[in-house]
């Protein structure tokens, strides 16, 4: 299972399970009558993964949009694990980050019968081995014959990572002896991969799209042709079970939703590294960039 942590848009977890109180599916449903006798949205909570960039990326676009929509939305910060048994349980809405057909796989064979599967947004998620674009080398084949033009280092990120695992068996699988793999941390290896290309130096990395680095800097990821890496996979919404019904125009926009790379890796670019209290005003910056777009989300 793959399982990233520490990235450089890492947030704080502010929700484990303490979920008292976070479902809509209670006391809420699309044009709920306010206590005043105001006409509102209702209330709706989306659950982030700690650490994966396009998750707060997407998840902070969907709240804006639907802020604007007349919703009331909220945020809630938690790994993979309990995310999943969260929504299940109806105490998380909305979950925008389900990797599949790979990723993802156990989490909903376990509970994907209490969960509503919504649409695909970005169909070419994948774990990647990356180089500068301008390498002398274009497949992890060929790397054995470029060891010493690539420094003689694969830069990786956590020791127990999925990622960290695949490219283990990558170096099994294309005679990758003579490089040294280090593994540390992803913001270790982003670091890394800064330096280098402020140097204008060659370098070896472990990465997965979508990630800001691809809107950042000049990559390109080295073929697979023994597909050890993985095919590319789909990341899809899911949300609580009855969502659907008590949220039908929510339901249809999220399941119309898709994204391009191009867009998202800007999103993710500008939110990288900011403080969590100015992310509100990076995406309403950046909504307002790309209005067009964004209205068509719930056209």
């Amino acid at each position: 299972m793959f399982k990233r942590t520490g990235t450089a848009l890492a947030v704080t977890a502010v929700a484990g399970l303490a979920l008292a109180g976070c479902s809509s599916s209670d006391d809420t449903t699309d044009g709920a009558t306010s206590a005043e006798g105001a006409t509102t949205g209702g209330e709706i909570t989306l659950a982030v993964f700690n650490g994966w960039d396009e998750s707060l990326a997407s998840s902070l676009l969907w709240q804006n949009v639907l802020t604007e929509q007349g919703y009331d939305v909220s945020l809630e910060y938690a790994d993979p694990a309990p995310v999943f048994q969260g929504v299940a349980d109806g105490d998380y809405d909305v979950v925008t980050d389900v990797w599949l057909p790979v990723t993802h796989e156990e989490y909903i064979n376990k509970f994907g019968e209490d969960m509503e599967e919504l649409g695909t947004w970005f169909d070419s998620a994948a774990l990647t081995i990356a180089v500068n674009a301008d390498a002398p080398v274009d497949s992890i084949a060929d790397l054995p014959e470029y060891v010493d033009e690539m420094g003689g280092r694969i830069v990786g990120i956590e020791p127990g990572a999925g990622l960290t695992g695949a490219t283990e068996r990558a170096i099994e699988a294309y005679g990758l002896g003579d490089f040294d793999f280090i593994t540390s941390s992803t913001p270790a290896m982003l670091s890394e991969l800064d330096k280098a290309q402020g140097d204008g130096e060659n370098i070896i990395v472990t990465l997965w799209e979508p990630h800001w680095a691809y809107g950042a800097y000049d990559l390109k990821n080295l073929e697979d042709p023994e597909g050890i890496m993985g095919d590319a996979e789909g990341i899809t919404t899911y949300a609580r079970t009855g969502f659907g019904e008590d949220f039908p125009e929510v339901s249809g926009w999220l399941t119309d939703f898709t994204m391009d790379s191009e867009l998202l890796y800007d999103l993710e670019n500008q939110l990288n590294g900011a403080d969590s209290s100015d992310y509100e005003q990076i995406v309403t910056d950046w909504v307002a960039a790309n209005q067009e777009w964004v209205d068509s989300l719930t056209a």
